[in-house]
């Protein structure tokens, strides 16, 4: 619809093109994020002590056997984001917390498990390397839209729950 007033060019109005996106964008700040991350790793030592207690009780019931399932807690994050993320909520615990979820926009809103589990691992490699870690802070810098670089490559967006 175009709207012409006397001494101004003609626009378009925006309510035309904008109710016709899938998802509503409202980014979500980097400073909300960083929040969630720090109460996540509270949630991850606490789900850590959970694994660990019934790998121990499993071990115990199978005679040792079950003890080689310690191997799957250096995971304890990426499974815990991946279930979190992946689950209906599309949200950790400290991201509900900020207010915060994590959506598809290309798929039509929903994160599947192995999205969000591959989410997780590109942001924990690039947490553990200071230069990928600044780079892909510098994607979030620079965008307003706040994406990082992981979720550009997985096309995510985390945005405000509604």
């Amino acid at each position: 619809m175009q709207n012409s007033r006397p001494g101004y060019a003609e626009r378009f109005e925006a309510p035309h093109y904008a109710a016709s996106l899938p998802i509503p964008f409202v980014r979500a700040s980097l400073g909300a994020r960083t929040v969630a991350y720090l109460l996540d790793i509270l949630f991850i030592f606490g789900f850590t002590a959970l694994l660990t207690l019934l790998i121990t009780v499993i071990g115990v019931v199978t005679f040792g056997l079950g003890w080689t399932l310690f191997a799957i807690l250096p995971a304890s994050g990426v499974i815990y984001s991946a279930i979190t993320v992946g689950g209906s909520k599309q949200s950790t615990i400290g991201q509900r917390l900020m207010g915060l979820r994590v959506v598809a926009p290309e798929r039509g809103g929903s994160v599947d498990f192995i999205t969000a589990a591959v989410h997780a691992l590109l942001f924990y490699v690039a947490v553990s390397t200071f230069l990928l870690w600044c780079l892909d802070l510098a994607f979030g810098l620079m965008r307003s839209d706040r994406r990082l670089g992981h979720d550009l490559l997985l096309g995510l967006a985390v945005v405000h729950a509604r």
